[in-house]
């Protein structure tokens, strides 16, 4: 299983459907919470590329996006592939 890292704030309710996707799917995954480590934000920010809003989603290193884009990959039966790697 590839590695799986989400930028998240406590009181996001997209971070914990993305979150309960995972957990769902039994991905264990880093959580880096930006609420409590604001210093974070701008890392988040600059992998991201520039996206500023909670949740980041990286599978492998890789930029995936929000929780929209990651129920997305699941619709489209791309997920598990990625996190296979």
């Amino acid at each position: 299983m590839q590695p799986v890292e989400i930028y998240t704030t406590q009181i996001c309710g997209f971070c914990h459907a993305a979150k309960k996707l995972l957990t769902r799917k039994g991905v264990s995954f880093s959580e880096i919470d930006v609420g409590r480590h604001p210093e974070k934000r701008a890392e988040m920010t600059q992998r991201a590329n520039g996206g500023r809003t909670v949740p980041q989603i990286f599978i492998a290193g890789k930029h995936v996006g929000g929780c929209d884009d990651l129920y997305d990959l699941e619709r489209r039966g791309k997920l598990d592939g990625l996190l296979a790697g």
